[in-house]
């Protein structure tokens, strides 16, 4: 009986040995060094109001990091992605080579595979592009990459379709459902309107404003929301209907009309800004601008 169980015990402690990395992934940890310096300078530009650098108002950076797909359950998209370079990061320390690994192939093709889902929109429904995020793209691709190349030889045994099928299922799962939820149409205001609001909006038609915009632009859709319900009664102006690079309406081009939204009062021209309910009423001599305040 004894002789039995001492082979069994020696198994045993077989099947628990593993490799151990000698030191940290530093290649790892560089690439992804630079990824939370990058996402880092994304976020709190986002959290701060503050401009990114190289992105002017109403440009194909503008656009990409002020459309809906810039947020991702109420948080910057940038922020995530910050998450996701600090989980690489702390990968690199992991010592067990096989849960190293395994865990940076899954950190980095997630990451992978959320870069080109939003890549893809912003080249085929925002018809735009931004540096930055491409730059990201280029960031988590090398980073896959390197976790590739890094395979380690315990691992050997896995074909790697067994290793990226299961990965990969849930990952397009996971961008399935976000995809429906960013594309779910947007209810419209409804009333009742604010009277206040509405008469601010009609006072600005009587007064002659213009308000240039285009369908497609987040801080267009940002300076209507501020007047709810009232919103159709801006002197509104579409000039993008074709989309960000499609023709401009006629009557935009023969304005000058640039950059969205662009409001022109008494005859000077703010652009690229949302202006709030109190600058109108106080810019346009609105009666009730207190009210606003």
């Amino acid at each position: 009986m004894s002789k039995k169980s001492k082979p069994r015990r020696g198994s045993r402690t077989r099947s628990e040995t593993y490799a151990l990395r000698p030191g940290p992934n530093w290649p790892l940890l560089a690439v992804s060094g630079l990824g939370i310096a990058l996402t880092g300078y994304l976020s709190w530009t986002a959290f701060s109001g503050g401009g990114v650098q190289g992105c002017s108002a109403g440009g194909g950076c503008d656009i990409v990091l002020t459309s809906r797909w810039a947020t991702l359950l109420g948080l910057p998209t940038a922020l995530w992605g910050l998450f996701g370079y600090t989980a690489l990061a702390g990968i690199a320390f992991v010592r067990r080579a096989d849960t190293h690994w395994s865990y940076a192939l899954t950190a980095a093709f997630f990451g992978v595979c959320y870069s080109v889902y939003l890549t893809v929109v912003s080249l085929t429904i925002l018809e735009s592009a931004c540096p930055y995020c491409l730059t990201s793209l280029g960031l988590m691709t090398g980073t896959l990459a390197l976790v590739v190349l890094q395979r380690p030889s315990e691992m050997a045994h896995r074909t790697w379709v067994g290793l990226v099928a299961g990965r990969g299922a849930l990952a397009a799962v996971v961008i399935l459902l976000l995809h429906a939820n960013y594309t779910a149409p947007q209810a419209e205001p409804v009333g009742p309107e604010d009277p206040m609001t509405r008469a601010l909006a009609e006072h600005l038609t009587e007064e002659g404003v213009l308000f240039y915009g285009a369908s497609w632009c987040p801080h267009c859709q940002e300076q209507k929301r501020l007047f709810g319900a009232s919103a159709s009664r801006l002197p509104y102006i579409e000039c993008g209907l074709a989309g960000p690079n499609g023709p401009q309406a006629p009557s935009c081009r023969a304005a000058g009309v640039q950059t969205y939204p662009t409001w022109v009062i008494d005859g000077r021209a703010t652009v690229g800004q949302v202006l709030t309910l109190a600058q109108l009423a106080d810019a346009t001599g609105f009666p009730g601008a207190a009210n606003f305040r």
